[in-house]
């Protein structure tokens, strides 16, 4: 057996080499005995049969990373023993782990074993390679050993070894971006992001071997952020972020025709022009090189008028007793444009002195007779026919309105001066006139030159009739100048109790007297005016807020100084820590102990987005101890008040004079506010190269943007583009502003100012200051007097609004853009039937025809409902009128379009209601529905 042993066959390595057991067993020094001596023991037991183990798992390399230890681990079959060696030597005995079961199949001995490698280990190994680990296996035929496996300590440096560089290249130019990712183990790989996002390779985008980003051909859209990100199992860095800016270079557009040539007559100048735009500089692209007009001398031929030439010889005399002779237009000939000859080119004339006469004149006679008669009887029949539909028109019941007066009498109001009268009072009994006419459009912006201009026009006027009024022969009073302390019945000025100053609850004696608490930079806006019986309308221009006193609102022979005041208020002062906000300015109306017999209309602008239903909405009054009582919410009933909210503005009737605002509550956070977004420039006044934009966010109400636009008058701001309007989210994210495409070779800003953000709450809560930031720059020379950028102003995760600069920084007046879209407003105040779109007559009329309820439901609900005012009717059953307070609340809505025809089209489908025969006024209810129906 011994002999069987020492003839044992060598055992091949994986490197090459046959090991004999004997050998092994030789080995004493670095193998225990007692795994020689049970190896030869087994081998013994087996006797020859048998083969070499076979590895089915071999080691492999690995990394450790930070100081985690890993696992290395050997499979073999058919295998008696398995040992580790690392950096050759044997792996203690106690360090691995080992697990043997049989392979079912062929019966032979399958061994696992695993050991573990710490980092400790590798950093304690000094030797000419990396630290490594095999395994040795045997069986009874000999030993085999398996690859090595190389153990490595896992690192990746925190700086690149080259960072991105940021490069401006032309459209259709090649970027070219190096970037070599820093030393680590194992080797790092790098992927480019582009504005935070994978960089998909689309073809036309070349990421390289060497890591270097290419692009053959440069798009607009290659503009944005480039960075190199390197990782590897340790670690993830990124590079310094390179911007790349694709600029389009400008070019010019075609030449125009040429311009007529500037005279009529002789040596002038003629032009042409071209624009930048073929393609337009973009991304700081360079502007066009050249001359944007060409002129050139031209040369008009004079117009020559023309001249008659000599008279010829006259005709012989014809059977008519006349003769002829003409002339030609021939000295000289007209030409260029010059005018034709005056006068007659042919002549006739009586060759018998007079003794040659026609017989015609007797049926020429007759004929003229005929057709005078045929005239006058047609003109009487007219006249008969037009009286007659006049006094059928006329004699309608009190539920019948004149549908002319709604398609005519409503639209404008035509004024002529009487020659006996006060020039500025309209006589009730005047009749119409439709000679001069002023047309009123917009009660919002009052036209303060009427009365001068008919004080004007009263010397043209005197021959002319009285003064009428077109429509309707209702009053109108012109108050030129009303005393200050009027009051009613003779109470004394008492405006105690209402709150002014830049926050509510600050107590003021006396309204209009210099205590009164104002902040100088925020200019109090308010508007005053003395209305009487006839009612009238009071405004605060540009504001978006106006006041509606109903004629009759106020009793006979008393006049109330009614005044309007607006505040920006600031949301913190609702409450500290609730979710409302104010979403319109907050409005005060008085005077406090103002009696009135019917509600006034108030209409405030607001800026919520209230299409989706996110919000909560309700007005509020604020108390004398400063806090905002709910007055009622608008989604709910209310018999002491009614709101019609629209979109933009909210009209409110109220009987109670004090301070009002719209607060909104969000609902959930998609809910939204508008605002409106402008941007303004002006030169440096302490750099003559400087030149400053200043960018606002406000509400997006007429009366937050008037403040901006005051102020930059003052300072000399102007509109470099049209307002524009962007919903920001109640999401809690910021708003950031930015500047783009600044062309950086002819301009410079500050550094760390072209992003600019304002937190959620500043935008969100605070409406009592316009949210402003500037953007300062530089060109770097005086010949550059353009500039053109965009202003990015988003909400994060919401909204993006771009505000497009183009504009010249020299010529103060090129490319202004006026601050409003109508001239600004002067005026405050009407009085009389002017303020009103429906005329007092007509206005008594539907009111008596409706107040009235009958069987068939022809009532004041009908007419809600036909003028869509069909919410919260409890409110008008309490009125004593319900109707009239339905057409105030109509009159409001319609301040702005003057259109009748939405309450001409309700009166009619009203009067195309069937009923059943009654006899109301003294007419059958057939009667007045077939009147109803000429209402449209």
């Amino acid at each position: 057996m011994g002999r069987e042993t020492s003839r044992a066959v060598m055992g091949q390595f994986s490197g090459g080499c046959y090991l004999s057991f004997a050998t092994l067993v030789l080995l004493g020094s670095q193998v225990p005995a007692t795994l020689a001596r049970g190896a030869r023991g087994e081998a013994l037991q087996h006797g020859q049969s048998g083969t070499l183990p076979h590895f089915l798992e071999e080691p492999v390399d690995a990394y450790i990373v930070k100081s985690n230890p890993i696992k290395l681990r050997c499979q073999a079959r058919p295998a008696l023993q398995i040992f580790f060696k690392c950096n050759g030597e044997w792996v203690h005995q106690s360090q691995h782990m080992s697990q043997e079961h049989t392979d079912l199949g062929t019966g032979l001995k399958i061994r696992e074993v695993m050991i573990n490698v710490s980092r400790q280990q590798v950093e304690d190994f000094h030797g000419p390679e990396d630290y490594w680990c095999l395994c040795v296996a045997w069986s009874h035929l000999g030993t085999s050993k398996s690859r090595k496996a190389t153990v490595r300590i896992a690192y990746l440096r925190k700086n690149f070894e080259q960072d991105p560089q940021g490069t401006e290249v032309p459209l259709n130019g090649m970027i070219v971006l190096h970037c070599r990712p820093p030393e680590g183990v194992p080797v790092a790989e790098v992927e480019w992001l582009k504005n935070e996002e994978p960089l998909s390779s689309d073809g036309i985008i070349d990421t390289r071997g060497d890591h270097n980003l290419i692009v053959s051909e440069a798009r607009l859209s290659d503009s944005g952020n480039y960075t190199c990100v390197a990782s590897n199992i340790v670690a993830k860095r990124r590079s310094a972020t390179a911007t790349v800016v694709v600029y389009v270079n400008g070019g010019w557009s075609s030449w125009t025709d040429w311009s007529p040539c500037n005279v009529r007559c002789g040596r002038g100048v003629q032009k042409r022009s071209r624009t930048c735009t073929n393609p337009a500089p973009l991304n700081g692209g360079a502007f066009c090189e050249g001359m944007s007009v060409q002129k050139s001398t031209c040369n008009t031929l004079c117009p020559v008028d023309g001249g008659w030439g000599e008279w010829s010889e006259w005709s012989l005399c014809s059977s008519d007793c006349e003769r002829q002779r003409s002339r030609e237009c021939t000295a000289p000939e007209p030409k260029h444009g010059g005018r034709l000859c005056d006068g007659v080119a042919l002549a006739t004339d009586n060759c018998t002195g007079g003794l040659c006469t026609q017989s015609v004149e007797n049926s020429s006679d007759v004929a003229l007779y005929s057709g005078l008669a045929a005239g006058v009887v047609t003109v009487v029949l007219l006249i008969i026919a037009v009286t007659l539909y006049r006094r059928s028109q006329s004699e309608y019941g009190v539920d019948v309105i004149d549908s002319s007066a709604l398609t005519g009498g409503f639209q404008s109001f035509s004024f002529k001066t009487s020659r006996q009268a006060n020039p500025l009072l309209i006589n009730s009994s005047m009749q119409p006139d439709l000679t001069v006419s002023r047309t009123y459009t917009s009660p919002m912006c009052f036209q303060d030159s009427i009365d001068k201009e008919l004080m004007a026009e009263r010397s043209l006027l005197d021959p002319l009739p009285d003064l009428k009024v077109k429509g309707v022969a209702e009053r109108a009073e012109y108050h030129v100048m009303s005393h200050p302390q009027t009051f009613p019945r003779g109470l004394a000025p008492d405006y105690r109790g209402v709150a002014v100053g830049t926050t509510l609850g600050r107590r003021s004696k006396n309204l209009f007297t210099p205590q009164v608490s104002l902040t100088p930079s925020r200019p109090l806006h308010k508007a005053t005016a003395v209305f009487g019986h006839a009612g009238g309308r009071l405004v605060v221009p540009n504001t978006g807020i106006s006041l509606l006193v109903p004629h009759g609102g106020i009793a006979e022979d008393t006049t109330w100084e009614m005044y309007m005041i607006i505040n920006q208020e600031d949301s913190s002062t609702l409450s500290e820590d609730g979710p409302e906000i104010f979403l319109s300015p907050a409005v005060t109306y008085g005077p406090p102990g103002l009696d009135l017999s019917c509600p006034i209309a108030l209409t405030i602008a607001h800026c919520g987005e209230v299409d989706a239903g996110n919000w909560t909405i309700r007005l509020k009054r604020q108390m004398q101890d400063n806090k905002w009582e709910e007055v009622m919410s608008v989604d709910e009933e209310s018999a002491s008040c009614y709101c019609l909210l629209e979109a933009q503005r909210c009209h409110v009737l109220l009987e109670h004079p004090g301070r009002y605002a719209l607060v909104g509550e969000p609902l959930n956070q998609e809910v939204a506010k508008r605002l409106r977004l402008a941007v303004f420039g002006s030169p440096d006044t302490s750099n003559s190269l400087g030149f400053t934009l200043r960018v606002y966010c406000v509400d997006d109400t007429p009366h937050a943007f008037q403040e901006v636009a005051v102020g930059e008058r003052s300072r000399g701001g102007r509109l470099l583009e049209e307002p524009k309007v962007m919903l920001f989210r109640g999401n809690t994210f910021s708003l950031q502003v930015s500047i783009q495409d600044v062309p950086q070779l002819l301009w410079s800003i500050k550094p760390f100012t072209t992003c600019q953000e304002f937190s959620f709450s500043q935008v969100w809560a605070s409406n009592q200051r316009p949210l402003q930031c500037a953007f300062s720059l530089e060109r770097y020379s005086h010949s550059s007097s353009q500039l053109s950028c965009k202003i990015s102003v988003r909400q994060v995760k919401g909204e993006e609004q771009i505000l497009q600069v183009y504009t010249s920084v020299v010529e103060n007046e090129k490319g202004v853009v006026p601050f409003f879209t109508q001239s600004d407003c002067t005026i405050t105040s009407q009085t009389g039937s002017r303020a009103f779109k429906i005329p007092l007559s007509i206005r008594q009329r539907i009111s008596a025809t409706f107040d009235t309820a009958n069987a068939k439901g022809k009532d004041w609900q009908l007419l809600a409902q036909k003028l869509h005012i069909d919410r919260n009717l409890c409110y008008f059953a309490c009125q004593e009128s319900p109707s009239s307070v339905i057409l105030s609340l109509w009159e409001a809505q319609h301040q702005d379009s003057g259109d009748l025809d939405s309450l001409a089209s309700a009166l009619e489908e009203i009067g195309k209601v069937q009923s059943p025969t009654t006899t109301t006024h003294g007419c059958s209810r057939e009667e007045q529905d077939s009147e109803f129906t000429q209402l449209g």
